[in-house]
């Protein structure tokens, strides 16, 4: 894979992949056909992981212990052949492996089956009565021949219909057809109970041709494919296996999404749409001044080119376009009027004023930087994505929230793939509404807070936001507090499964490739082959026993007799020939890694001795596999090579911090490779969208209160603190605390996994690692200097509150040390009740409660 994965698209590949290998084994083994779903929210990179199960799929997947199955078709079908166009782009773009791999089904189409280790993408037009891939076709109906499909009646110039062709690959014992159903809920249309659509033909079979072996569905929300499969009336028999869900609030933490979207809308009745459209200008040329500046900061010779969107209704008025266009122009003097172009369903060029506006295909938009404004109506076709697309201007009315909310979920992706750090203004998207008032717009937050499929539960951090004001860091702030923010600790998520010494490797391959140490990977390796030649030494009666387990392969033979009462079983052994070497070998690099498997073979054969010969070989291999069968050689190794990637984390944490953001998240996603929570560093925020009024049911606003001393503040040093952004008691610490002698500033922390946040790893119910965010950080001056103090009002009503609590506890125990307090709040009845997490005995206590309501009403606790 040419992208490397995020934690939860790489677990979802894994369950994927484990449903794929359970539907060909009930396939092979009972003839029963299968299916399951895999669902992602928008902008999860559902592609991405189909791309990587696909591969593996083919290839074999060593991390994910996962063996190639040579008899894969896969057959990836839609309703749309300009999505399937983009898929097939995608795909390739992902994975190198699958560059040669992928063929469009398009006339003439002359194989009698289609090939294992091939992805074929189909449509459901090319599967019509007057496709060039079924023409001829008459209409009689026959029992053995699917309606309207006949054999006698073949498409012209062709030997086989393409429903011959997947009937052969289907019925072909050495081939293993899978259908992935792309956005399955398409395709699906009513229709008349005798005229099954295509796409139920298609899964489930009829007349000559099989039912579909194994059917993937890929879509936003279980309901999608559950109603598709509903609607297809699949057969009773076809074996449902679970669902693979991608957790919304994991995507949301990933980076992959934009953080924040950012309303506009008039303050009072009247027609704003030109002032509203000439705000939505600046915005965009500010943008792009933003992403410019951002990109020379980091010395990247790609910046980000923004693009806005403006949305027309389905019947504008003649003129309306065009004065649109006017106001853009005269407020973007740089705009080129080759900048413009449309998506709107007459593909054909525009005239709109004196502004000739050319169509361009959706999945081109994206790529093509020349294009600066996009004129759209309806929400696009499925599958199009646009993270350059910054700013929405709606000309809809009121009515059509939900057309503007399906266009925002085309907008959500991030353009870098990854969360800006420091900045708010750089990971939101703006939605500017000017046929909308204060009380419609309440209703599209709603919508944008969980409610529509396109996207995810607020649950990871979003924000829908109200004509915020930016807040950028406080002058009355001495950089003392700034360098004791950067340096407290927080922590990574641990992932699953990830192994140290590829753990070791990657950051190696990091040093190296950034310059820090050069030869890092030879180093490393170099290293871990030293503790393989000890380990090898000190479990030599082990190890020996490995060995003459890898060069014996046992069976055993099964002897049945005439009139004997029982069949006879014994035993036999026969020595390892080199396929079972190989694969002994093979199964050790999933053990030690492919790596330094390969390379320590070369470490004990004398790569440059050229009278190494092929026994020589032979026995590395061996010993190497043989290593990988010792337990206690795995663990020593993997200590080792977590002691080495801690000493070279804390050696380079300095010129690591030098780097662009970019390389930086990179060393954090390795730190991060480990099966326990690890330290990461806190980036100095540079700016913050903050709602700034209070709104009321009917979205009538006032402003908010304001406290000082704030990291980040407006120009007269001041914070928004009002409600419902703060419940009523997070207000009273905010006035309690800063209250207190010696406090100097205070942080709103960010609810999100962003590296301005300071996170703290807990386990939740299930044994899932999750992280929290406190919800405030104090600085005071204290005789040792400027400290800070975690502060965090949770109510203890909320399912994960013991869970966080105990996640605190930890990292109190691990940093207490850097901070002047760490306190958990909670009101009980009308007083503020405080756990002092630095305290040793409301630890204990803390690990030991059955409830959190019960540690706040105990002595362990004390008042606010």
């Amino acid at each position: 894979m040419r992208y490397t994965l995020k934690d939860y698209q790489a677990d979802a590949v894994g369950d994927v992949l484990t449903n794929l290998a359970k539907a060909r084994n009930i396939y092979r083994d009972y003839g029963d056909p299968s299916q399951f779903a895999l669902t992602a929210t928008t902008g999860a990179g559902k592609t991405v992981m189909a791309a990587a199960a696909i591969e593996a799929l083919f290839y074999g997947n060593d991390s994910l212990d996962f063996e190639p199955d040579r008899t894969a078709v896969v057959l990836w079908f839609s309703d749309d052949p300009s999505l399937n166009e983009q898929t097939r782009i995608r795909l390739e773009a992902a994975s190198e492996k699958l560059e040669s791999d992928t063929v469009v089904i398009q006339h003439p189409f002359k194989h009698p089956k289609l090939s294992a280790g091939k992805i074929y993408f189909l449509n459901t037009h090319k599967l019509t009565k007057s496709s060039l891939l079924t023409r001829g076709h008459e209409s009689a109906q026959d029992d053995n021949q699917i309606e309207l499909v006949r054999a006698s009646s073949l498409p012209d110039r062709q030997e086989y219909t393409i429903w011959g062709t997947l009937a052969n690959t289907i019925k072909d014992p050495n081939l293993t057809l899978y259908m992935v159903l792309d956005e399955a809920h398409r395709g699906m249309g009513n229709q008349s109970a005798d005229k099954p659509t295509i796409v139920k033909r298609l899964i489930n079979g009829q007349g000559d041709v099989p039912a579909m072996p194994v059917v993937w569905g890929i879509s936003a929300t279980v309901q999608r494919f559950e109603d598709a499969m509903k609607a297809a009336e699949v057969s009773a028999s076809r074996i449902a296996l679970p669902k693979v869900l991608v957790d919304p609030e994991r995507v949301q933490e990933s980076g992959l999404l934009k953080d924040d979207i950012v309303l506009d809308i008039p303050a009072e009745s009247g027609a704003f749409d030109s002032v509203l459209l000439s705000r939505a200008t600046r915005k965009i040329v500010e943008s792009t001044k933003a992403w410019a500046a951002y990109a020379e900061e980091q010395s990247d010779a790609d910046a980000v080119i923004p693009l806005m969107v403006l949305q027309s209704p389905n019947t504008p008025a003649s003129d309306m376009l065009a004065r649109a266009l006017d106001t853009i122009f005269a407020n973007w003097p740089d705009l080129r009027p080759d900048s413009v172009a449309h998506v709107l369903g007459d593909h054909s060029p525009q005239q709109w004023g004196m502004y000739h506006v050319p169509y361009i295909a959706p999945e081109r938009v994206q790529d093509a930087k020349h294009v600066r404004v996009l004129i759209a109506k309806d929400a696009i076709s499925t599958g199009w994505d646009c993270p350059r697309a910054e700013v929405l201007v709606s000309f809809r009315p009121a009515k059509d929230a939900t057309h503007i909310t399906q266009l925002l979920g085309r907008m959500v992706r991030t353009p870098l793939a990854r969360r800006i750090p420091g900045s708010e203004k750089l990971n939101s998207v703006e939605c500017i509404l000017p046929f909308f008032d204060r009380r419609t717009a309440t209703n599209v937050v709603k919508i944008l807070l969980g409610t529509l499929e396109e996207f995810p539960e607020s649950t990871g951090g979003r924000r829908v936001l109200i004509d915020p004001q930016e807040m950028t860091p406080n002058p009355a702030i001495p950089e003392e507090v700034w360098e004791v923010l950067e340096g407290l600790p927080s922590q990574s998520l641990p992932k699953r499964g990830t192994k140290p010494v590829k753990r070791l490797t990657a950051l190696a391959h990091a040093l190296a490739a950034d310059g820090l140490r050069p030869e890092a990977g030879k180093e490393a390796h170099s290293v871990m082959h030293d503790v393989l030649d000890g380990l090898s030494v000190r479990y030599k009666d082990k190890l020996a026993e490995a060995v003459a387990e890898i060069w014996t392969v046992r069976g055993e033979t099964i002897t049945g007799s005439a009139g004997a009462e029982a069949p006879v079983y014994s035993a036999f052994a026969e020595t390892a020939d080199d396929r079972a070497i190989r694969d002994a070998f093979r199964a050790a690099g999933r053990v030690l890694s492919p790596d330094l498997a390969g390379t320590y073979v070369d470490h004990l054969a004398g790569p440059d001795d050229p009278d190494t010969d092929d026994d020589g070989l032979r026995d590395a291999h061996v010993k190497v596999a043989a290593l990988a069968l010792v337990p206690e050689v795995r663990e020593d190794l993997d200590r080792e090579a977590d002691k080495l990637a801690a000493k070279w984390f804390d050696e380079y944490r300095v010129a690591v911090k030098n780097l662009t953001d970019e390389r930086q998240a990179v060393y954090n996603d390795i730190r991060a490779m480990s099966i326990e929570p690890q330290r990461l560093s806190i980036t100095r925020p540079r700016s913050a969208m903050v709602e700034t009024q209070t709104r009321d049911e009917e979205g009538n606003a006032r402003p908010m209160p304001t406290q000082p001393l704030h990291l980040l503040s407006d120009s007269a040093g001041q914070y928004p603190v009002g409600r419902p952004v703060f419940n009523s008691w997070e207000l009273d610490v905010i006035d309690k605390e800063l209250g207190r002698p010696g406090v100097i500033a205070w942080y709103r922390n960010p609810q999100r996994a962003s590296q301005e946040s300071l996170g703290v790893a807990y386990k939740d119910r299930k044994g899932t690692w999750r992280s929290m965010r406190p919800d405030f950080v104090f600085f005071s001056l204290t005789p040792n200097g400027v400290k800070a103090s975690i502060v965090d009002p949770h109510s203890d009503y909320l399912g994960d509150a013991l869970p966080k609590l105990r996640g605190l506890a930890a990292f109190a125990a691990e940093f207490g040390d850097e901070f002047h307090r760490i306190e958990a709040i909670n009101k009980v009845g009308n007083q503020l009740r405080v756990l002092d997490l630095k305290d040793e005995s409301v630890r204990l206590a803390v690990d030991t409660a059955d409830s959190p309501e019960m540690l706040y009403e105990s002595r362990n606790a004390a008042n606010y």
